[in-house]
């Protein structure tokens, strides 16, 4: 019982996952055919007895006429249908016009037949055929001696003749068995039987036919009716501000009749759904706005606070060791409170759909710069570059390049934090063409994540893309963790992740740019492997030539730069192309091709530095990373 429970077999199963209209048709065509067949049977029915009745009546006057009167009632003279002394009464029987196949046998007073004939046609000269009399076979006697002797037809099989209804009757001429052919009422039964059969399979086509053509026309306002549920599941309704849902028309929705019920039903709940999804928005809106109000508003007072708590920590006067430490704690919070507004206030920006800065963007520098960072602020791990050939097309891709920075700095930074020191961390930039699959970390197997993204963008070719691998060989993510990773406020170890500064928002803000770049992004991880995929829509054509990166010093935030300006790692240079920033690792890469590393070369090690990224294109305020 069981085992069968979440199959569906046979009939049952089949007819549930029919159309309405099949299954109406359907049952229309069987009950219809049902009907005919039992009309048919009791037509064959009453027609068989109608022509046994009048077999059984032409059985009944050639054996009356062979007999002559009941024993008893005979008159002087020769009776009519008589015969005389000496004359053969199987004569009586067989003439008289009796049917061709009749036959006749006299009984004994020993209750058998002791003589039997019958009528047969045979091939004579040109005159056509003769009708003769023919002994009968001991066999076909015996045959006949089974008859009871009750007065009653009664049907036999006669051998090499068929079958027979046969009467029994006693009269002044003797004793005789009397019977006739049931060859021509076969015949005719079979004939009928045929032409019913004929009948009905050609009614049945024709119900059929004529059924699905009624039917088509009567659920034609369901199909209205299912075609608006469509449409309305379509759109996309989980977030966003949602358009007026179409509704059922209104002459699809009279509650007289039964699809008009469904109709009005349909309406109603699109009315309540709208209501709902209304709400909603306004709920977000006031919500995202809050949240990018009290982002805004808090970031004045929150760098009010680091700033006097460095200010006195580094004043002059003597402080003890409790109070340093006292200020420390406030200077460290408050600059992770500051972190945790910034990303607060860029999600509601981008909630909000605030539209980027797209320009062409490679993202081989971008990439290069941050595993440089990433290397500098976890020295305990292994950073491996992949890169594309000098030969190959760039990894070029219209997108805002410090937001992009932001996406690479975010998953460096969650693989360096969730894995153990020697664990081997690995950035993959590679083009995927029309029909390529995602490659590494994209899949349909265990510990595949979530991934969110819309098409591609007019202009770019269809199937073209840039894709971004971070893989590592830390101990995975738990599976019951996977589905929510891109989640806001997502943390693996809570414990683990407040100590390391971490928001639970860097993952969510990587999913909310690549989105609003027109991309995807999705996580695979099994123990021992976890791989971020990024693919944006690739830039057709050349990217323009950028210019070799500037020889610097290393700098410290506030310190200026040797030409006198600040240091601005990874911001637009005034002839807006991107500059990679100035690291003790960067010295190592080849010439002209600044941004190019062999495949699969571990960077050298390189010292802890902080480093300004300059001010953000959407807010407006200056970050500083640090190891």
């Amino acid at each position: 019982m069981s085992g069968t429970r979440g199959t569906d077999t046979g009939i049952g199963g089949a007819g549930r996952r029919w159309s309405l209209r099949t299954r109406l048709v359907v049952s229309a065509v069987l009950l219809i055919a049902v009907v005919a067949s039992v009309i048919g049977a009791v037509t064959t029915i009453a027609f068989r007895s109608k022509l046994y009745d009048q077999l059984d009546t032409q059985v009944q006057a050639v054996a009356k006429r062979a007999a002559g009167p009941p024993v008893g009632e005979a008159t002087p003279g020769r009776p009519p249908g008589g015969f005389q002394e000496g004359e053969d009464p199987l004569k009586i029987v067989t003439g008289g016009g009796a049917p061709v196949g009749t036959v006749g046998g006299q009984v004994g007073t020993d209750g058998t037949v002791s003589r039997g004939v019958r009528l047969a046609t045979t091939e004579n000269d040109s005159t056509g055929p003769k009708v003769t009399e023919r002994e009968l076979t001991t066999a076909q006697k015996t045959a006949l001696n089974s008859v009871a002797h009750d007065g009653d037809e009664h049907t036999v099989t006669l051998p090499g003749l068929g079958e027979y209804r046969v009467l029994h009757i006693t009269g002044s001429n003797g004793s005789f068995l009397v019977g006739l052919p049931l060859a021509d009422v076969q015949d005719n039964l079979n004939t009928l039987v045929i032409v019913e059969i004929c009948v009905t399979v050609a009614g049945l086509i024709a119900a059929g036919i004529a059924g699905s053509a009624l039917v088509s026309v009567a659920l034609r306002p369901l199909r209205r009716v299912a075609n608006t549920a469509t449409r309305v599941s379509e759109l996309p309704l989980h977030s966003g501000e949602v358009a007026p849902l179409v509704r059922v028309p209104d002459s699809e929705a009279d509650p007289r009749t039964e699809v008009g019920q469904v109709g009005a039903a349909l309406n109603r709940m699109l009315g309540h759904v709208g209501s709902a999804l209304t709400a909603r928005q306004e709920s977000e809106t006031r919500v995202r706005q809050f949240v990018a109000d009290a982002s805004h508003e808090l970031r004045t007072p929150l760098a009010s606070i680091r700033g006097y708590a460095e200010l006195t920590r580094r004043g002059r006067e003597e402080t003890g060791p409790d109070t340093r430490y006292a200020l420390g704690r406030i200077e460290a919070e408050a600059e992770r409170m500051t972190g945790l507004v910034e990303n607060l206030l860029l999600l509601a920006r981008l909630d909000a759909g605030r539209p980027l800065s797209y320009e062409a963007t490679d993202l081989s520098p971008l990439v290069v710069d941050a595993v440089s960072d990433a290397h500098a602020a976890g020295q305990g791990h292994h950073w491996r570059l992949e890169l594309p050939e000098p030969d190959e097309p760039e990894a070029s891709v219209q997108g805002d390049a410090p937001r992009l920075q932001q996406v690479l700095v975010n998953l460096l930074a969650n693989a360096r934090t969730h894995t153990p020191p020697g664990t081997t961390v690995t950035a993959r930039v590679r083009r995927v063409g029309a029909g390529a699959g995602a490659g590494p970390g994209v899949g349909s197997g265990p510990g595949v994540g979530s991934g969110t993204g819309a098409g591609t963008r007019a202009g770019v070719p269809a199937g073209s893309w840039i894709v971004l691998d971070i893989e590592d060989d830390g101990p995975g993510i738990p599976p019951t963790l996977l589905p929510h990773v891109f989640e806001r406020f997502a943390r693996g170890d809570a414990s683990r992740s407040r100590a390391a500064g971490s928001t639970g928002l860097g993952l969510a803000i990587v999913q909310a740019v690549v989105t609003a770049h027109s991309g995807t992004v999705s996580v695979e991880s099994v123990p021992g492997r976890t791989v971020f995929s990024v693919r944006l829509p690739a830039t057709p054509g050349p990217m323009p030539t950028i210019p070799p990166k500037p020889t610097a010093a290393p700098t410290h935030p506030g310190t200026p730069a040797p030409n006198g300006s600040p240091a601005h790692n990874g911001t637009p240079a005034s002839n807006g192309t991107p500059v990679s920033q100035g690291v003790s690792a960067a010295s190592s890469f080849p010439s002209p091709q600044p941004y190019r590393r062999p495949q699969s070369q571990p960077l050298p090690p390189a010292q802890p530095y902080a480093r300004e990224t300059g001010p953000d294109s959407q807010t407006g305020h200056r970050l500083t990373t640090r190891p």
